[in-house]
């Protein structure tokens, strides 16, 4: 799905490129597999897989050359998915506008809303038990599957998943950020375009970014409840940092990236390196303020994303295991003359590398700039 291949078509089908035969065809497949199986979790996970490839691909840029065939496709869409899809254009588009959806009565609402309540009305009546227990049930699943999606992708923001997979099966949709940045790009050029250094991404989809609650920000919430955990934790990392550091020079000024909530970092850091100058950037401000409570001493607190382009001037950038962002771009391109990186036990990287433990499956990463 290269950009060479969705350059705009002047004549035939397809408005903009070849490439749109794709989710039509899938579409179309959908549909066909509604009929076949019209089970409650195909009806699920259809709603909410077309809601987030399909027709939102098809809100931002209808796929043909004929604004009839763009009706009827719009038609098709609301009946496969239940869902009118002029209404869910003007929400939508009002979501990237940043301003609040004012419900409009107009032609093609009243047309949509007809068909999907007389498809619903045939259904009550030729199959009134699968539609109440089956098609219902599937139904209300989708648009709850659907809420959880667009939630994640803006819980902290506008919110990108860059794995291939997923990428894959959901055309791009995990380009958010890109998306946001250009709404009206086309599909398969979002893998291409470019990528500030503060945009943010996760290594979950949106529907099961729910899982962050369960990893690094969970367990440092743990460690917290925990003295005996916090001193072992302090005593792992002060070895890993004294024997990473110990032939760099001085330290004037040292960045500490997402270093709220637990600041073992800073902690670590004060014992070591006393007389440097320590900066704290997380972008979360109730992390920082559970930070504060521990012996930091004249540490300053910036609560903003990391930007390597706007946050500059330090000797030493510290960057978390939790990072979210280009960790790879930051490893190609230190932001600072010393760069350490808490990365995973198996990612030895940089001019050196000394693990912090093994039950936590860490290490930390020297790069020199």
């Amino acid at each position: 799905m290269t950009p060479a291949l969705a350059r705009p078509v002047p004549r035939g089908l397809f408005r903009q490129s070849p490439w749109d035969a794709l989710p039509v065809a899938l579409a179309a497949g959908h549909g066909a597999l509604l009929l076949l199986a019209p089970a409650a979790p195909l009806v699920a996970v259809g709603l909410w897989w077309n809601s987030n490839t399909v027709s939102h691909q098809f809100i931002h840029r209808p796929f043909f050359q004929s604004r009839v065939a763009n009706r009827l496709f719009a038609c098709y869409l609301t009946l496969v998915l239940g869902i009118p899809q002029t209404v869910w254009r003007d929400r939508h588009l009002a979501h990237h506008a940043g301003v609040p959806w004012k419900p409009r009565l107009t032609r093609p609402v009243l047309v949509e809303a007809a068909l999907v309540l007389g498809l619903w009305t045939g259904l009550l009546v030729v199959a009134p038990e699968w539609f109440l227990s089956g098609y219902l049930a599937g139904y209300v699943g989708g648009l709850a599957l659907c809420w959880l999606h667009g939630y994640y992708e803006h819980a902290r923001g506008t919110v990108s998943h860059h794995g291939r997979l997923y990428n894959r099966l959901f055309l791009n949709d995990g380009y958010h950020v890109e998306h946001h940045a250009r709404p009206s790009a086309h599909w398969t050029h979002l893998p291409t375009a470019p990528r500030a250094g503060a945009w943010q991404t996760s290594h979950w989809p949106p529907v099961l970014r729910w899982l962050d609650a369960f990893g690094l920000t969970g367990l440092e919430r743990l460690a917290l409840r925990s003295r005996l955990l916090r001193s072992l934790l302090l005593a792992a990392h002060e070895r890993a940092f004294r024997d990473a550091l110990r032939d760099v020079g001085p330290l004037h000024r040292v960045a500490v990236v997402g270093g709220g909530l637990f600041p073992r970092t800073v902690l670590v850091l004060r014992r070591l390196r006393p007389d440097a100058r320590l900066v704290v950037i997380d972008a979360d401000a109730d992390h920082v303020e559970v930070a504060r409570r521990f012996p930091v001493g004249e540490t300053e607190f910036v609560i903003a994303v990391y930007d390597p382009d706007v946050h500059t001037g330090f000797d030493l950038v510290v960057i978390p295991l939790a990072y979210v962002g280009d960790r790879a771009g930051l490893y190609r391109h230190p932001p600072a003359p010393f760069l350490l990186v808490h990365d995973w036990l198996w990612r030895r990287r940089g001019a050196r590398g000394t693990v912090v433990s093994v039950l936590l499956l860490k290490r930390l990463n020297l790069v020199a700039g």
